[in-house]
């Protein structure tokens, strides 16, 4: 697709084990790849459920009777499945990863391949961009995200210098970013280390890790007894908590053991980890990152 290719296509829908009469949810509907498959698996008395704050996504609406997109953040997933009538479902599926159409159009500042403001905000109506962060976040609190969400060890020294750098002169394009950031962008690992500055950057413009947390926690009490959840992550903490919470039902600590040394989670792993296939990571450069991991209700 021309929006975005969608990755792990089949085995992500696979992984929901579709009832032709079953309710379903797509939380990150995007150019709506993976929604068409489940629609082609669904019979006539299924339903799907689609959610994208991005006004970009729009556009792609499945023209379906069974089909309803709903424009808001998947935070919200339980407050708006409710809306319309919706208490339980089948299956959910989220791809976590930004599509290629935000990371191909210049002006929404999330490539490092253009130049372009510095926005990154997946809903254009929340009022923090990457341009405010960059611009007004202490020193402090920029070093604190850099390490955080991009796993930068020299957070500090990048941080201050976007600080010093920004006294002289506003930093507003994703190319004037890259300029001030240069000394610490060696050739060889120039657009590794660019990628993990800006990542870093766009976790914390969208908040990213706490609408997965947020969206997780909702997730047992949506799910029918065989209902199946199967999200896609693209880097080491969303993958965290994905497998973190599956696991134990929390994203840190560990559950209370009963007398007898068992623990109450409310999910249940369905086989291994699946990644993209080398086929599809040649066709597809985004995919290779991908993990895929698949849980079912525990009864």
């Amino acid at each position: 697709m021309k929006y975005h290719n969608p990755v792990l296509l089949h085995e992500s829908v696979d992984a929901l084990a579709i009832k032709k009469a079953g309710v379903y949810v797509d939380v990150t509907f995007g150019g709506g790849g993976h929604s068409r498959e489940i629609l082609k698996q669904l019979g006539p008395d299924g339903k799907l459920f689609g959610f994208d704050q991005d006004p970009d996504a729009l556009g792609n609406v499945i023209d379906d009777e069974r089909f309803v997109l709903i424009p808001e953040n998947f935070r919200f997933i339980s407050r708006f499945l409710r809306f319309h009538g919706i208490k339980k479902v089948d299956g959910i599926l989220a791809d976590l990863g930004v599509s290629s159409h935000q990371f191909d159009e210049a002006e929404r500042g999330f490539s490092i391949r253009f130049d372009g403001d510095l926005d990154m905000r997946m809903n254009q109506k929340s009022k923090i961009s990457a341009k405010e962060i960059i611009n007004e976040y202490t020193e402090e609190k920029l070093a604190e995200i850099l390490f955080l969400y991009g796993e930068l060890r020299n957070s500090r020294n990048i941080a201050k210098t976007i600080v010093e750098a920004r006294e002289n002169e506003k930093i507003v394009t994703s190319f004037q970013l890259k300029q001030v950031l240069q000394k610490y962008l060696p050739k060889a690992r120039e657009h590794k280390i660019l990628a993990q500055i800006f990542q870093a950057i766009r976790i914390e413009v969208n908040e990213e890790l706490e609408v997965l947390k947020e969206f997780l926690l909702q997730v047992p009490s949506l799910l029918k007894e065989d209902g199946r959840l199967s999200v896609i992550s693209y880097h080491s903490l969303e993958d965290r908590l994905v497998k973190r919470f599956i696991r134990t039902g929390m994203f840190s600590g560990e559950p209370e053991k009963d007398v007898f040394g068992n623990i109450t989670v409310p999910l249940e792993k369905v086989g291994k980890l699946i990644v993209p296939p080398a086929a599809e990571i040649s066709v597809n450069n985004r995919a290779r990152s991908a993990k895929l991991r698949i849980a079912t209700l525990k009864v």
